[in-house]
């Protein structure tokens, strides 16, 4: 039994008892022996046994007993893996580096995201551990002057994608006369071309031609070969490629020597190379375009800001200079250089690169901004209040980046069959090539039938006059080998997933893996909290009511009376002389009901002025003196306790609070004048959203600690089944109301936003933020809605949907090609080169049509392929 020891700094402990609580939570997992934690330090050791246990697990026991074992986050781009079972490689190496929590390592990328203990790894220990397995990590301080500000990665795949061009360049020029000779020899029979070329024997041709094609294009597979079976024990794609290219050159010579009898190779053996290299080109420039809108979002962010000092001079410096508290003054059409709090101006603000949303929002004072967004008309002053990676714009990024790397559960199944294909592939032609070499007559009696023998491989010689048995053999050897690639089967679910959590970065939702994107789609019930989520989560003034001399409402909206004479009170007012009493007593509370009274009369240009006294009397109302008389304002005790009579009111009163609002009774001079009613209004699409779910069979619900009758009129009005409303729920019970619903056999996607949200968030199938809420509600989320739109959560649906879909495409396809390919190689009915040129274009049509799916629009109400109505 092999055992490590780990240093572990640890936050959040506050005595002794937590550090107790962290080295029992620790010592009682299987294959560790020993955990002690010092409360003085903030540390523990812990000594485990790797192959019992991980660090990652041990982690993941100290963050369950509630406290944060330091941890750092890395990207490393990584160069010449070619195939899932290398970055299957990479990920073994780095997860069994001493001080790597988890890795993961995404083929489609080229990158590395790998989470690590800062006590005891670096940097440079991730580098070297990639090195090891044999491949080349991409140093961020190796940037030149090409790395377009700083981005290593970037200049690495640029540098990669120009290699692959001058490759298949140099290989393609060599091996166009042999392409001719192929055709010759497959059509023509080998009866058109002379001897001899320009005096040279025309096998000492090819022989010139295919041997620089071999070394130069065949370098880096044999490389990589080497790398794979002697320093990692397993075969990758290129042990596939260097065993048919050789099989076919190493044949070709011993022919052209005379040790063997038979035809030659070489363009066969050149042409595999080219056809190769070009595909890994082609497939080099794809992943570049799949990851080229999140690089477009970073190249969009401001190079410069105009900062404000306190004496009211402007100065231009570098984004990167700007610090949280300064003040940057940002013109009509310029960008708005970090996130901020607006402080002075007005404007609209095109927030498009980051919501989505085409429509310029407005901003003022108090109002926030995002950075990188556009200023459109006003000028502003902005006080910076997040800066460089703490911006919106690079969090989105990252969190895009994170969630390309978490792969979602289908891709397992992907690598488990590409971790035993290439054995079973060598296997399978080795088992081929010796079956046609041993019984090539009963193989030939079997399948000559078939429409395709004899056109393409020529039959073994026994079955017709074709090339010889033991030539036979070696095509068959050569064919299954090459044809059998795990390329596409690596790129089919990681290609989608970048495209996928791109498009819903554009569409302002922010998936945090691809395991997310994956569920997201399953989901069946949809939980929505009410304030905040359906609602706007801010009281809005919506009725004002005045009452005639019976306590109903006066027909004509109020008024002075016809005749002028002297009449009561409430005979002499209007909507607006309600309203005016109302806001005026009201205008000395901060309670959100008082403040949604008052900014409504300002919104309608009712005058607001001053009470001459003022008394706010709790859980009732207000009472205040406006114009020498007194005026009340609150619920029905308050008026009684003040010798008015609430009575004649009640009609008007219940049918306000049977719509989900709040009503309050207004008296002036001691008579019942009027009710003014506030709401937390409805928000524009929460309707339109709950019918689009209910249109994909998805059940909609509500869970609100309000009171029953409010919950039922919201729920009413946006759609919502009666008996699917959850009222009157605490804080805390929220997670069990949603655990409730999950025991039922459903799969639950909860939505909100509030810091009582973030336990029902966590425990959900899939929890949803809406992105204006609290950074707790975000951060427990596993998705994050960047506008405060409920349709967002229809729209997070369907791209989860869609990409699902692209997909199961992709492994259809490549699975279904290797199925087809694999026994037609088999059976003798592909030549080398044609199965090279096939198992390139499979990789390239993955990628291609994961590309494809770049057009998708969540908007558009159907999927991407098909044209089926959702």
């Amino acid at each position: 039994m092999s055992q490590r020891r780990v240093r572990i700094d640890i936050r959040g402990m506050s005595c002794a008892n937590c550090s107790q609580s962290v080295a029992d939570a620790v010592g009682s997992l299987d294959g560790v022996s020993e955990a002690n934690v010092n409360f003085a330090t903030d540390e523990g050791t812990v000594e485990y046994d790797p192959e019992a246990v991980s660090l990652g697990a041990i982690y993941e026991a100290i963050e369950d007993a509630g406290y944060a074992p330091v941890t750092e986050s890395v990207t490393i781009g990584i160069t010449d893996m070619s195939c899932a079972n290398c970055s299957a490689t990479v990920t073994e190496a780095l997860e069994g580096t001493p001080g790597v929590v988890e890795a993961d390592v995404n083929f489609a990328t080229d990158e590395a995201q790998v989470r690590y203990s800062p006590a005891e790894a670096d940097l440079g220990d991730l580098h070297d551990a990639i090195e090891a397995a044999g491949y080349a990590p991409v140093r961020e301080d190796e940037g030149t002057d090409d790395t377009s500000g700083g981005d290593a990665r970037d200049a690495a795949r640029r540098a990669e994608i120009r290699r692959q061009l001058r490759l298949t360049l140099f290989g393609a020029a060599l091996s166009a006369p042999m392409l001719f000779f192929l055709v010759e020899k497959l059509l023509l029979g080998g009866s058109v071309l002379p001897e001899t070329i320009f005096g040279v024997e025309f096998g000492w041709a090819e022989f010139l031609l295919a041997t620089p094609v071999q070394v130069v294009l065949g370098r880096p597979f044999y490389r990589n070969s080497y790398k794979a079976l002697v320093k990692n024990g397993r075969a990758n794609m290129d042990v596939l490629i260097a065993l048919g290219s050789t099989t076919a050159y190493v044949y070709s010579v011993a022919v052209l020597l005379g040790v063997i009898a038979g035809g030659m190779y070489f363009d066969t053996a050149a042409l595999i190379l080219v056809f190769i290299t070009l595909g890994n080109y082609l497939e080099a420039r794809s992943k570049g375009q799949a990851g080229e809108a999140l690089r477009k979002l970073l190249e969009m962010e401001a190079d410069t800001a105009t900062l404000v000092d306190e004496d009211g001079t402007e100065r231009e410096v570098a984004v990167e200079a700007v610090e949280v508290g300064d003040r940057m003054k940002v013109r009509p059409g310029e960008q708005i250089p970090t996130d901020g709090v607006v402080v002075d101006g007005q404007s609209a603000v095109d927030e498009s690169m980051v919501t989505g949303e085409s429509v310029p929002v407005e901003k003022g004072e108090g109002d926030e901004v995002v950075g990188s967004t556009i200023n459109e008309n006003g000028v502003l002053v902005v006080e910076a209040t997040k800066v460089g990676k703490d911006t919106a714009l690079q969090q989105i990024v990252r969190t895009v980046k994170e969630a390309q790397s978490r792969q979602p559960d289908i891709q397992n199944l992907a690598d488990r069959i590409s971790a035993y294909f290439v054995p079973a592939v060598i296997a399978n032609a080795l088992l081929w090539g010796l079956a046609w070499y041993l019984f090539p007559g009963t193989l030939a009696g079997i399948v000559e039938w078939l429409p395709l023998w004899g056109l393409v491989a020529g039959g073994p010689g026994v079955a017709g006059g074709g090339v010889s048995v033991f030539e036979f053999a070696v095509i068959v050897f050569a064919s299954a080998v090459l044809i059998a690639c795990p390329c596409a089967l690596g790129l089919a679910t990681p290609a989608a997933t970048m495209v996928g959590t791109t498009i819903g970065a554009q569409n302002g939702v922010l998936f945090k893996g691809g395991d997310v994107l994956e569920r997201a789609r399953d989901v069946d019930t949809v939980v929505f909290d009410k304030t905040g989520t359906l609602t706007k989560g801010e009281m809005e003034l919506t009725d004002v009511v005045v009452l005639g001399s019976d306590g109903g409402p006066r027909a004509d909206g109020g008024g002075a009376a016809p005749d002028g004479g002297e009449l009561a009170a409430r005979a002499r007012l209007d909507e607006d002389g309600v309203l005016r009493l109302a806001a005026t007593a009201e205008s000395g509370s901060e309670h959100p009901l008082a403040r949604a009274i008052v900014d409504g009369a300002e919104a309608r240009d009712v005058d607001v002025g001053d009470p001459d006294a003022f008394e706010n009397v709790p859980g009732h109302g207000v009472r205040a003196t406006v114009d020498g008389s007194e005026v009340l304002v609150g619920n029905r005790k308050l008026l009684r306790d003040n010798g008015v009579d609430p009575s004649a009111a009640e009609g008007t009163m219940e049918r306000l609070e049977n719509e989900g609002k709040t009503a309050m009774l207004v008296a002036y001079g001691g008579e019942l004048v009027g009710v003014v009613a506030d709401a937390d209004t409805i928000k524009g699409s929460a309707a339109d959203a709950v019918s689009a779910l209910g249109e994909r069979g998805v059940e909609v619900m509500m869970i609100t600690g309000d009171n029953e009758r409010t919950a039922r009129a919201v729920a009413q009005q946006v759609g919502i089944a009666p008996e699917n409303v959850r009222a009157e729920v605490l804080p805390e019970d929220k997670s069990d109301a949603v655990e409730a619903i999950q025991n039922e056999g459903r799969k639950a996607m909860m939505v909100g936003d509030g810091v009582n949200d973030a336990p029902a968030l966590a425990v959900a199938y899939v929890g949803t933020a809406i992105g204006s809420g609290t950074d707790v509600a975000i951060e427990a989320a596993d998705v994050t809605l960047m506008r405060d739109d409920p349709l967002d959560v229809v729209r997070a649906i369907r791209i989860s949907d869609a990409t699902l879909a692209k997909i199961r495409q992709n492994l259809v396809w490549a699975l279904g090609y290797n199925t087809a390919m694999i026994p037609l190689a088999s059976l003798g009915l592909l030549q080398p080169v044609l199965a090279a040129g096939a198992m390139a274009f499979s990789s390239v049509s993955v990628l291609s049509n994961s590309l494809l799916f770049r057009r998708y629009t969540p908007d558009h109400d159907y999927e991407l392929l098909g044209g089926l109505r959702r």
